[in-house]
């Protein structure tokens, strides 16, 4: 840039980033379908060599990016098809392969119709920023520790907020009254939360909405495909999805591909393709991206396996991290926070797993999470392995020793169990005694 000053105003905001140990340095991973969770990771110096690293930190929750049906339906579509998607769905974009998707994404949340947009933060903004802004003297109640884009959605409706303490029904309940009933009202929130993997009481939401007459979007990002019976999330585990106006979800975790997408009544999604600019105005999802997504998506249907090895392993994971002293902050979902509560440690701590245990582990910094609630988030998979969780406990150990971060009291969680009473790693006999 060579005109005098414009270059100083973006180098003292890196310049911040980077004192306040929030800037953000990618690690770049090439990662191995036939081998996850294994990748290979290129540090950046370019006197170092390439080496295998074990990922714990992927948001691809059940493996299923690299699932033979996924990777086939992937590479027919794109042989078939191209790599692109030839426009917006108006503009020659609205090809077969999404509208299969869409029909199989209805039907999963047993709703009449559903629309995919090119990722998870688009379909947020999109929808929240359009049903809103199309309902005069709308308000919208959300959660506190709503997702960002969850944020921008209603920052971009121009509609009046309030924002109700995370998971505080009894707030919510005020806001609800204060409203009145007249008042069209939105309530946002999401139903398990990705940083802390606490689950939302959405029975009582809905109870509250349908009582104080108000709509309901719930963002399943984090549990579709890991939750209910056919893995449609946690709506569905709780027989609550016909209670829900709108149901958010995500391709790219769950289900290993790429997009997001709202399912709900076919008037409800009919508005938001008709009125959204962020749908209107942007290219389509390509072919071999909405194929592999429908294959996933079918799959996930009919085979409960997957989320079985997943709760396993997760709550596997828990329960060697406690026994160790290790700080997991506990929850009943998949997700598995570890508490560092300092960005310069958090961050040291995520280069020390990566270079002298070769795994990887992003660290979460503000402004994803609050300052002193920095954390490394462990996220495990149906692919990670008894052998990757011991290799991982010891790397943890070693890495809190050397950075003399605090340990808690040694504690053995109960692992989980499903719903008969019968532990969840009724085939794994190594683990069996820990869980009775």
């Amino acid at each position: 840039m060579n005109r005098p000053g414009y270059g100083t105003y973006f180098e003292g905001a890196v310049q911040r980033l980077k004192d306040e140990n929030r800037y953000r340095v990618f690690a770049t991973l090439e990662r191995d379908a036939a081998r996850f969770p294994l990748a290979l990771w290129r540090p950046a110096a370019a006197d170092e060599a390439p080496r295998d690293v074990t990922i714990w930190c992927s948001n691809d929750y059940l493996g299923m990016g690299g699932h033979p049906k996924v990777v086939e339906a992937a590479r027919a579509a794109l042989l078939c098809h191209g790599a692109g998607a030839s426009g917006t769905r108006n503009i020659s974009g609205t090809h077969n392969t999404i509208v299969e998707l869409e029909r199989e994404l209805a039907d999963l949340h047993h709703k009449s119709a559903a629309l995919a947009f090119t990722s998870g933060w688009t379909s947020n903004l999109a929808a929240i920023s359009t049903l809103a802004s199309l309902m005069p003297d709308c308000l919208i109640l959300s959660d506190a520790l709503n997702h960002n884009s969850m944020i921008e959605g209603v920052r971009r409706s121009g509609c009046e907020k309030k924002v109700w303490r995370h998971n505080d029904v009894r707030h919510l309940e005020t806001l609800l009254i204060e409203a009145g009933l007249r008042r069209p009202k939105l309530i946002a929130f999401e139903s398990l939360y990705s940083m802390d993997g606490d689950i939302a009481p959405i029975a009582q939401i809905v109870d509250l909405a349908e009582r104080h007459g108000a709509m309901t979007y719930v963002d399943e990002v984090h549990a579709v495909g890991m939750h209910g019976a056919r893995g449609a999330g946690v709506c569905e585990r709780e027989g609550l999805m016909d209670r829900v106006d709108v149901i958010e979800g995500m391709l790219a975790k769950g289900f290993g591909a790429l997009g997001g997408y709202i399912a709900a009544d076919a008037v409800i999604v009919d508005v938001v393709r008709s009125y959204a600019p962020q749908f209107i105005f942007t290219a389509t999802l390509p072919p071999m991206i909405t194929a592999s997504a429908t294959a996933a998506v079918r799959h996930l249907k009919q085979s409960p396996v997957e989320r079985e090895r997943h709760q396993y392993m997760a709550a596997l994971t828990k329960h060697a991290l406690a026994g160790a002293g290790l700080p997991v902050l506990p929850n009943s979902s998949h997700i598995v926070p570890l508490i560092v509560g300092d960005a310069e440690r958090c961050k040291a701590a995520s280069d020390l797993l990566l270079r002298r245990h070769a795994i990887y582990i992003q660290p979460i910094n503000y402004p994803t999470v609050a300052i002193g609630a920095e954390r490394l988030r462990i996220t495990p998979t149906p692919r990670h392995t008894e052998a990757h969780v011991s290799a991982l406990v010891e790397a943890l150990v070693d890495v809190w020793n050397e950075l003399d971060l605090p340990f808690h009291q040694a504690q053995i969680l109960p692992l989980r169990r499903n719903g008969a009473g019968a532990p969840l790693d009724c085939a794994y006999p190594e683990l069996r005694k820990a869980a009775e």
